[in-house]
């Protein structure tokens, strides 16, 4: 009797033992609306959680893929162009939420509260340039969701240089606001000037090494940004295998526009074409320093394609 009751007490003692993250991984049949429902009420606070559900059958979710760079790559275009998609729902504004502090600390319900009303076959995408050179959003992405789609479209790293410039330049001229030259940002003390943030974001290779601890590298696609301008179609098509679409995007959908020197979209029949700040000429730089800048990026190019395991046009780089 005693032996039985000793038993009993410790049945009752023992704690609850909780199943491992792989053990949890494993229950395929757990839908994505469930996993973020779950998810949610750990995160948000208490009184926080809502629901987002459409009388109409759509909800607010959170995205399945994010584009995560890179600034003045051409974001917008890729965002605009994988929107004509039919199964694609996009966010309309750059969240930062990853990257920005007062917005992260709102927690995931405020950050799907940013997100567009989609059906259960869509995916939601949402676009933040920064998220690629911040340091700390690799880890926070995963933390949310560790088989996210990534997106990262990339150009040129002079010429994204020079676009970075542009727009900063740009910026203060609609506000009247005077801006130093190019050259001011770009030489200092006679030497290129490498502190120069810009110059900084086109070192890819260093940022993708910290995307590269935490996703493997087939959840990162790697979009061809010089491409996307010069021919959309073809970048669009490997876009849409990689995030798993069925084909419904045409070379119909593209057009070429002579009067603003860039491909417009067309959809249904209604023809749109990127804001008028882009495509904007880039300053005129002395030769001599456009070879110092392509100079400067040929080793970091080089470190970048042997990590990702693929070249890119890029005049800065010369095969060896």
């Amino acid at each position: 009797m005693a032996a039985f009751l000793l038993g009993a007490v410790l049945l009752i003692v023992q704690p609850q033992i909780v199943p491992s993250r792989s053990a949890i991984n494993l229950k395929a049949e757990t839908s994505p609306q469930s996993v973020q429902r779950e998810l949610l009420k750990k995160t948000s606070p208490k009184n926080d959680f809502k629901e987002n559900i459409h009388s109409n059958g759509s909800c607010r979710q959170l995205p399945q893929t994010i584009i995560i760079g890179v600034r003045k790559g051409g974001t917008r275009a890729l965002l605009e162009m994988l929107s004509l998609h039919p199964d694609i729902a996009a966010a309309e504004s750059e969240v930062h939420f990853f990257d920005w502090e007062d917005h992260y600390r709102n927690g995931l319900q405020w950050y799907i509260n940013q997100m567009p009303f989609s059906y259960p076959h869509q995916i939601t995408v949402e676009k933040t340039p920064a998220y690629f050179t911040s340091p700390k959003v690799p880890e926070r992405v995963y933390n949310m969701n560790q088989s996210m789609r990534l997106l990262l479209i990339l150009r040129d790293p002079s010429e994204r240089v020079l676009s970075d410039y542009t727009q900063v330049f740009y910026n203060h001229m609609q506000k009247h606001k005077p801006y130093p030259s190019i050259e001011q940002f770009l030489i200092k003390d006679g030497e290129l000037n490498v502190d120069y943030k810009a110059i900084n974001r086109s070192l890819y290779y260093i940022h993708m090494q910290n995307w590269l601890k935490y996703f493997p590298l087939d959840h990162i696609h790697i979009v061809d940004g010089d491409k996307l301008i010069k021919d959309p179609f073809p970048e669009i098509e490997k876009v849409e295998r990689f995030l798993k679409l069925s084909p419904q995007i045409n070379a119909s959908n593209f057009y070429f526009n002579k009067t603003k020197g860039f491909y417009c979209l067309r959809d249904s029949g209604r023809e749109r074409c990127l804001h008028e700040s882009k495509g904007r000429a880039h300053p005129q730089v002395d030769t001599r320093l456009l070879e110092k800048l392509h100079e400067y990026f040929h080793e970091p190019n080089k470190k970048f394609f042997e990590l990702v395991g693929r070249t890119f046009d890029w005049h800065s780089f010369v095969a060896s």
